[in-house]
């Protein structure tokens, strides 16, 4: 198959709609990061994200729609704290967790749940098309599964040349990691997955909202959010976390360089480290979420053969940034 990478303009917006309508996949950027998407009341398309990611099965897909409107077609019931989400976040990086209609959605989004996540991107492409397609479309993440997520067109066709048919280009993504994930299913509303709408702004709309500790969240066998279960965001060579202290990277730099390893440190732009390969997060959370996934897929350019990167406060989008970083790690930490 031959990928095409085409910018966003109108004739593309109708490319990727026709190839949409023939039960075909297309990645499109959003402000979060780049999604691969289908159709999502059709099964047969939506077999292909999971085909072309090498995705598990039983990781269920976040449906984008266009409006709020369009929520009551796939929702059983939308409580009133969704509501007050809807009116202060979207559109934007929040995907809510409710009950879904029966037999409307494709069984291959919900992945066995009877509930599936819902958003509404804030991004002029990813809503011009979803709203001139007029159909939900389940997206996740546009890359091979356990990889980096995409915040730019160049990383999809990286990951998925070969494997989908058309990439529509809107330049680099905005806020960097995926939408918080907020089931709206239990007593307390919960996060699932931390995004760029933090647990303080969303307590500031409905009150009280439960953010379970890692162990919690990833306990159940099957995930409920996507990201939940399995090892992601992952470049080829080992990562470790490390504390943000220079001198104890420069320490372990040397450790191991002295055991033959080729060392790419991730830090602040601030920090002071002589290392072979050192990638910049910024030197705040929220540019530190722009550019991480860009400094994970940068090492994947360079013969590392172990990372580390430094970890970082996790108060507001910073919970959003540990938990990728984390999962990219496998939980391991530097000793």
């Amino acid at each position: 198959m031959k990928t095409i990478v085409e910018t966003a303009q109108p004739a593309s917006y109708a490319q990727a709609i026709a190839f949409l309508e023939q039960q075909e996949v297309v990645a499109f950027p959003t402000e979060t990061v780049y999604g691969l998407g289908a159709i999502a009341t059709d099964e047969e398309a939506v077999r292909k994200i999971f085909a072309a990611k090498a995705r598990p099965a039983d990781n269920p897909l976040i449906v984008h729609i266009g409006t709020i409107e369009e929520v009551a077609h796939y929702i059983t019931h939308v409580p009133e704290k969704a509501r007050q989400c809807m009116e202060a976040f979207w559109p934007g990086a929040l995907t809510l967790i409710m009950e879904a209609k029966p037999n409307v959605l494709a069984p291959s989004v919900m992945a066995g749940l009877s509930t599936v996540g819902l958003r509404m991107p804030d991004h002029d492409v990813a809503l011009t098309l979803l709203r001139q397609l007029g159909k939900p479309v389940a997206a996740p993440s546009a890359n091979r599964s356990g990889k980096p997520s995409p915040t730019e067109a160049q990383h999809v066709f990286e990951d998925l040349a070969g494997r989908i048919p058309m990439v529509l280009d809107g330049g680099a993504t905005g806020i960097g990691v995926e939408s918080t994930v907020l089931d709206m299913t239990t007593d307390i509303p919960t996060i699932l997955r931390p995004g760029g709408v933090t647990k303080e702004m969303l307590e500031a709309v409905i009150g009280e909202v439960f953010q379970p500790t890692k162990l919690q969240a990833e306990a159940k066998e099957t995930p409920k959010a996507p990201g939940m279960k399995y090892t992601h965001y992952a470049p080829n060579a080992p990562v470790y976390l490390i504390k943000p202290s220079a001198v104890k990277i420069q320490e372990a730099v040397q450790q191991l360089q002295a055991q033959g390893h080729r060392v790419a440190v991730l830090a602040p732009d601030d920090m002071v480290i002589d290392a072979p390969y050192i990638f910049r997060f910024g030197t705040t959370a929220e540019q530190m979420a722009v550019r991480l996934y860009d400094a994970l897929r940068a090492c994947d350019h360079t013969d590392a053969t172990i990372i580390l990167a430094t970890t970082i406060d996790e108060a507001g989008v910073g919970a959003a940034i540990m938990n990728r970083l984390e999962k990219a790690a496998g939980h391991q930490y530097y000793r």
